[in-house]
């Protein structure tokens, strides 16, 4: 496949929640990041940027991102946005998903290569069964788009490994670092590029007892779900004050981990000239 600018988009799928990592922006690493650093291996003439926020739903993710993409004149896409529309049970999905519709022709006729990718089967607790009805109505649309509009399918669902749960965070949405390592290893996969990404085979594991998995649930409970509605409840969302990861087209090859300490020292210098008086802010 030739080098060219691999832009991706969307929300903490994409952002990488789950795999935490202080070298890279916003404390995150993830597939998307990993991914890209393989591109740059492969060939170092890739270019990325990654615009994804974690807590965005759709018409967030088109407003804020979609246009600011296109400007940078990408020949890969990826697009993964909806999944927290589903966290709400008054978001109508059929309506969902004619917006969709709309930003994937959008992103299709710029004649970029893009990447969708359907939503995680949440077959991990049943406290999440609701939301597994709504996933498998996104999943069977986002495989509809993605035929009509000749986009390209990472149905991950297939993956069967993903119903281990030592490929996800405590949360239960997002997937951890071994997650996002395959996930990466997935794309690259599909796309032919050549990777070095290590991912092994899972051990066996034993079933947890009964008791050891009531106090996982209520564990779950107190630490996900009540924050998760607190800020429901509030009009709050984890990704109000984040920017995002890599506006700007950067080449992995020259060290992803560098250029963050490179972004990050020159942000700093800028606020101690706004505080010094320097800089007006805007």
């Amino acid at each position: 496949m030739q080098p060219g600018r691999f832009v991706a988009l969307g929300d903490s799928f994409t952002e990488g929640v789950g795999d935490p990592n202080l070298h890279y922006p916003n404390g995150f690493r993830g597939w998307a990041d990993r991914m890209a650093r393989q591109l740059g291996r492969a060939d170092r003439r890739w270019e990325y940027a990654n615009l994804a926020i974690r807590s965005k739903v759709l018409d967030q993710v088109v407003a804020d991102q979609l246009d600011d993409a296109l400007a940078l004149a990408p020949t890969h896409v990826s697009f993964y946005a909806g999944g927290n529309d589903l966290l709400s049970l008054r978001s109508d999905v059929d309506t969902l998903m004619a917006r969709y519709e709309d930003a994937l022709a959008r992103l299709t006729a710029s004649g970029a290569h893009v990447l969708v990718f359907t939503a995680f089967d949440t077959r991990t607790t049943a406290l999440l069964e609701p939301l597994r009805r709504r996933v498998l109505t996104f999943n069977d649309a986002v495989r509809d788009l993605a035929a009509t509009h000749e986009a390209t399918l990472l149905d991950h669902t297939v993956m069967r490994e993903y119903d281990d749960r030592r490929l996800w965070a405590p949360d239960k949405i997002h997937m951890n670092r071994l997650g996002h390592k395959r996930m990466a290893a997935f794309v690259l996969g599909r796309l032919g590029v050549p990777h070095t990404l290590k991912v092994r085979d899972l051990d066996d594991w034993e079933p947890r007892g009964w008791r050891r998995a009531i106090a996982d649930e209520g564990r779950f409970l107190r630490t996900e779900v009540a924050p998760l509605v607190r800020r429901r409840l509030t009009g709050r969302s984890e990704g109000d004050l984040a920017l995002p990861k890599w506006p700007e087209p950067i080449r992995p090859a020259d060290g992803m981990k560098r250029l963050a300490r490179e972004r990050a020292l020159a942000r700093t210098d800028t606020e101690a000239l706004r505080r010094a008086g320097g800089i007006p802010r805007r």
